[in-house]
């Protein structure tokens, strides 16, 4: 199961906080089905059966920030994918703390 970060920065808001921004695209998660999702302090991370699934919900939630009043972003993804054994948030997690 492929794993992606993805991070979006609304530039050029009204304000300095972005909270209301970040919770808005994060609704976008709620409503797809097959994913799992863990918001984190400086981004969000999503797992899905493939990475063209990933691809579409990052598209989705990168089309979803330019509205309103916000109309410049910065979206950074990054994408682990493996072939060799089953990966996971979790698995990701587990294997760094076994190391501990």
């Amino acid at each position: 199961m492929p794993v992606m970060e993805i991070s979006i920065v609304p530039i050029g808001t009204s304000h300095p906080s972005v909270s209301d921004h970040v919770a808005d695209v994060v609704r976008v998660l709620r409503d797809e089905p097959g994913i799992t999702y863990e918001l984190c302090p400086m981004g969000t991370v999503v797992e899905a059966d493939s990475v063209d699934t990933l691809f579409a919900v990052a598209r989705k939630m990168h089309a979803h920030a330019l509205g309103g009043d916000v109309q410049r972003i910065v979206t950074s993804i990054k994408i682990d994918d493996r072939t060799d054994k089953k990966l996971s948030m979790r698995g990701k997690i587990a294997a760094v703390h076994e190391k501990l």
